[in-house]
């Protein structure tokens, strides 16, 4: 009856303007998330600050569970003063969510207690709602300190988080350490059945920005980390993303287009007027939850599809020891980098395009992909014979603004498990024909319709199509 209740709520809130985004929205819920970061002060290292800044510029994609701080590489323990960063950014958002919420034809609030249900993808939820999600997490660090006096507000309140009715994963971005997810986990295991246990892991995914459960300058003891206990104890039921490179190649990229972030981030709206200069790099957290976008690019349950949070392979971890989906080491390593430098032009433009929205409540939304008359964002499976044609039409995909639309398709071999190159004739075209190989009977070939539109920063929209042959 709840789920109804703001089904119908949601109704009355978008406009007809945006009439195909609704549609869509009221057919998909947004990701649940919760944010691990060492946000500190912006002399020591400003990117966590500017993570979240990105990351409330996108509140209308995710739900945000928790923004929980706790330690990192800096900080052992957590200076309680540095979570006033944290704070000034909510109170940024508080201002231009105003505007932002215009994005969606969003005319007002839900009540708290409708927040606190399943949130649509679209809605922009209030400030009281961030500002009651906003905690401390453990605030120490490493596997030896886990146990009966590390229990904190996080750690208690990720697992009523997994007690909840909710089918949905519960993705864990942990910007510094996650020590407050392990000692979730120990307090679990042991206060319930090891069945209890499993259906508990089962509810959470982590992408861990390498490992900051521990000082900078012992960051190679990898014993030390509770995230070793994580992986080793736990890895046939916790899903285990260790990024050990997108992270530095998103710093990187920043610097690299630095003079865009000044022209087109700050100063604009009452978050860009906060939105730090760079130290060391920029934004180093950003691809903790950028994998878990819903953008139609890729679907985060599956490590191996790229998208604008790099893409991994299943494997030996950086300890030598333990295993989890990462791509620190060749060829796992050039393929993400690959696809990581050339999505970060449309990742910034779109970042670029929200930030308008909230220093001026108007700008340009992207296109709304619909391929063979399937509208959505998730990845498309078609059965298919091998030896045959298939034909993808994208030409009834829209632009709310009326914009032209150019189309880009390709296909991404790694994620597959036909792993040779097909071509792809007129692939500018926005429909094709695919021979599907007499050699490709019993695999899966992964295919992805790009579609740019031409309005303020070309901004663009993906949906996966995914062969299954028969």
């Amino acid at each position: 009856m709840k789920k109804r209740i703001v089904l119908s709520m949601l109704s009355f809130l978008f406009l007809p303007l945006m009439a195909q985004q609704a549609k869509q929205w009221k057919e998909n819920l947004k990701p649940r998330l919760v944010v691990l970061t060492d946000i500190g002060d912006c002399n020591v290292e400003p990117d966590d600050m500017e993570s979240v800044v990105r990351l409330l510029a996108y509140a209308d994609r995710f739900e945000i569970e928790a923004i929980m701080t706790t330690i990192g590489w800096n900080c052992d323990p957590y200076p309680e003063e540095w979570a006033q960063n944290l704070t000034k950014v909510v109170d940024a958002y508080a201002k231009d969510v105003q505007n932002l919420k215009a994005r969606s034809s969003q005319t007002s609030f839900l009540s708290i207690d409708k927040e606190n249900s399943k949130q649509q993808l679209g809605y922009w939820p209030s400030v009281e709602y961030i500002r009651s999600r906003v905690m401390s997490g453990s605030h120490r660090a490493g596997i030896k300190v886990i146990g009966k006096d590390n229990d904190s507000p996080g750690s208690e309140f990720l697992i009523k988080l997994a007690d909840e009715d909710d089918d949905r994963p519960i993705w864990v971005a942990t910007w510094g350490g996650g020590n407050t997810l392990a000692q979730a986990i120990w307090r679990v295991q042991q206060t319930r059945t090891p069945e209890q246990l499993k259906a508990f892991l089962h509810k959470f995914r982590i992408y861990t920005i390498t490992d900051q459960d521990m000082k900078y300058d012992m960051r190679m003891n990898r014993a030390y980390s509770s995230h070793m206990w994580m992986r080793r104890e736990f890895k046939d039921d916790l899903k285990f993303i260790w990024d050990e490179g997108t992270w530095q190649l998103q710093c990187d990229l920043g610097k690299k287009y630095w003079d865009k972030h000044k022209q087109y981030i700050q100063g604009h709206g009452a978050m860009g007027s906060i939105y730090p200069h760079y130290k060391w790099g920029v934004e180093g957290d950003t691809p903790s939850f950028l994998y878990v976008m819903p953008n139609g690019l890729s679907d985060p349950e599956d490590p191996t599809q790229a998208g604008w949070g790099g893409c991994h392979a299943y494997g030996i971890s950086p300890d030598s020891i333990t295993y989890a989906w990462n791509s620190w080491q060749e060829p796992q390593k050039t393929i993400t980098e690959n696809y990581k430098c050339r999505f970060y032009p449309d990742e910034l433009n779109d970042f670029a395009a929200r930030m308008q929205w909230a220093h001026e409540g108007k700008g340009n939304t992207n296109p709304y992909v619909i391929i063979n008359g399937k509208k959505g964002i998730t990845p498309i499976h078609i059965k298919a014979k091998a030896g045959k044609t298939i034909h993808l039409d994208a030409s009834k995909s829209t632009d709310s603004e009326g914009d032209n639309l150019s189309f880009l398709w390709w296909q991404q071999p790694e994620a597959g498990s036909y792993k040779s190159n097909i071509t792809i004739s007129n692939n500018k075209s926005s429909s094709i024909n695919i021979a599907i190989p007499q050699d490709a009977a019993g695999k899966s070939i992964h295919f992805v319709c790009e579609v740019h539109d031409d309005g303020a920063f070309n901004l663009v929209s993906n949906r996966r199509v995914i062969f299954d042959v028969n």
